[in-house]
């Protein structure tokens, strides 16, 4: 075989090489508490319809209000969830008192300690800290009725190397994994500005080296923007994308004024190209279910702002 023969044998193995369908994969671990095989995520027999549902993080709703009144608020204004801030800082029956109520969704939850104890922290100790917190992220979100934990996978700095904060960061999820199982519950890693898993190459890469269906990635939209383009990670990790993050970010304002402030911009004022991005969400069938928001919050008017902005953003799938 020549070197023009073996490249296209190559080339064309790969293009039939599974991928992990995590959502459906997740699924029927839960229901049979056994790992299934891997299967192709594409065929006309298997493909459904993508829905999303709004929801908001918690802490975008400014008005003073109780938290049954929140969730009743969001509600009324077109959300259909809300994401809590994990291990949860109100009890467990305040909040499914407030659920019930309100008629709210808490599909997801964020790990609060992901940040001040990495998952790749040289130091065992520290990490031990965030995967109890992790672990009790778990079960609080399935007694909640969701289904995912959000999870910064690591930090890079000048004191973590990044082959370090890499092997570290997934000796910890591995870790994870018997909580998840114990609890049918999904871990997904987020990208966000952590010098690390730059690449959505990368990033599967990470997803696959773990291989476990509970395991997979929190997608944000608007996070990306800064080295790359949404759409084209969103078709790489493909099914490994187990919910979606939706915020702005503008790249003329982070080179004119400032890193930081290319946040500062309504959606559907960035650089973000929601037809494009929608359609890349549809073509890997993606079937997390939500599209939460990750934007400055404030009062109703606001809030209701951000809840027509989002139906105009989801009718471009």
């Amino acid at each position: 075989m020549n070197k023009r023969q073996f490249i296209k044998s190559a080339v064309a193995l790969a293009g039939t090489t599974a991928i992990y369908p995590l959502a459906d994969a997740a699924s029927s671990l839960k229901s049979t508490g056994k790992t299934p095989a891997l299967t192709p995520p594409f065929s006309k027999e298997t493909k459904q319809q993508v829905v999303l549902k709004k929801s908001l993080g918690l802490s975008m709703i400014k008005e003073e209000l109780s938290l049954t009144d929140k969730f009743k608020l969001a509600k009324e204004l077109g959300f259909d969830g809300v994401e809590l801030n994990a291990p949860v800082d109100f009890s467990l029956s305040e909040i499914l008192t407030a659920k019930a109520k309100s008629g709210i969704e808490l599909p997801s939850v964020v790990n609060k300690d992901h940040w001040s104890a990495p998952l790749s922290d040289p130091n065992p100790e520290v990490r031990k800290k965030c995967i109890l917190s992790v672990a009790k992220s778990l079960q609080e979100v399935k007694e909640l009725g969701g289904n995912t934990v959000l999870v910064v996978p690591g930090v890079v700095n000048e004191k973590v190397p990044y082959e370090q904060a890499y092997i570290t960061s997934q000796n910890s999820i591995r870790e994870l994994i018997p909580f998840a199982e114990k609890t049918g519950m999904q871990i997904a890693l987020e990208n966000v500005w952590n010098n690390f898993l730059l690449s959505p190459l990368e990033a599967k890469r990470f997803i696959d080296e773990i291989n476990h269906p509970l395991v997979g990635w929190y997608f944000d939209i608007g996070n990306v923007l800064r080295y790359g383009w949404p759409e084209h990670w969103i078709r790489t990790l493909n099914r490994r994308i187990m919910k979606l993050h939706i915020k702005e970010f503008s790249r003329e304002l982070m080179n004119s004024k400032g890193l930081w402030e290319g946040f500062k911009v309504d959606l559907l004022k960035g650089d973000n190209n929601w037809p494009v991005v929608m359609k890349a969400v549809s073509e890997i069938n993606h079937q997390g279910g939500w599209l939460t928001a990750e934007v400055p919050g404030g009062d109703r008017n606001h809030l209701k702002q951000i809840s027509a902005q989002m139906d105009e953003i989801i009718s471009y799938l």
